[in-house]
């Protein structure tokens, strides 16, 4: 939220296209000039989005043209700098409360979900709460945690919608075994070489209450993963 008040590009969108009379429209853009101006204002949009609820745009514009016309405003530049923090305080504490709500949400959908599948024919489970099933049994070596491995996955939430997956890219994943989610860094030692795995790894071993992008906080995730080789260390 502290970014939008620190863009400069929505101070000069709105700027642009509040400062002109508030009866003036088009229905038809012309000019480079306008063709720029109703540019910017489709990026003040997208800026105000987030807190659209939050403002009153007439007085927006009040203050725009307060501004502009370099007179008196109803606020000091203190009194601004206060009320900026304050409304950002506020919308952080918001933001926090949606994150709790989706996190709990999810922590409890998952252990339903794990409840109900860890009964399911071939499902194992083990101490840390991570399940998985065994697709195909390979016979090479299983990896450390500390060895670097090469696989082939694909990764969807527990409405089965895809997140990612390293068959679309066309080219297996290689990363150290003890750099990723702790689902993955237990779950793979448990694989011989030449293996195929689904896993379900809960929301406490995968991206936790903060989540990441396209993952909500405590999502339970699902992998099918193949095991293609461990790789040897560099000479």
């Amino acid at each position: 939220m502290s970014q939008f008040f620190r863009s400069t590009l929505i101070a000069a969108a709105l700027s642009a296209a509040l400062a002109a009379p508030a009866a003036f429209a088009v229905d038809k853009l012309t000019t480079d000039k306008e063709k720029v101006s109703y540019m910017v204002g489709m990026d003040m949009a997208n800026g105000l989005q987030p807190i659209k609820d939050e403002i009153d745009l007439a007085i927006v514009t009040q203050a725009l043209r307060d501004a502009l016309a370099g007179g008196k405003t109803l606020m000091t530049a203190e009194e601004q700098q206060a009320v900026r923090q304050s409304f950002i305080q506020k919308m952080q504490g918001k933001q926090e409360e949606q994150r709790k709500a989706v996190a709990e949400k999810n922590q409890a959908a998952g252990e339903a979900f794990l409840a109900s599948n860890k009964s399911k024919a071939g499902v194992k489970s083990t101490a840390s709460g991570l399940q998985y099933q065994v697709i195909t049994e390979g016979k090479g070596a299983k990896p450390a945690a500390t060895d670097t491995v090469k696989v082939h996955y694909v990764g969807t939430l527990l409405d089965g919608s895809k997140f990612d997956s390293s068959i679309d890219r066309g080219e297996p994943a290689q990363f150290p075994l003890n750099g990723v989610i702790a689902g993955w860094t237990e779950g793979l030692q448990l694989m011989p070489v030449g293996s195929k795995y689904k896993f379900w790894i809960p929301g406490n071993l995968a991206y936790g209450d903060r989540g990441r992008p396209g993952i909500e906080p405590n999502a339970l995730l699902t992998f099918e993963v193949e095991l293609l080789e461990i790789v040897a260390p560099a000479q």
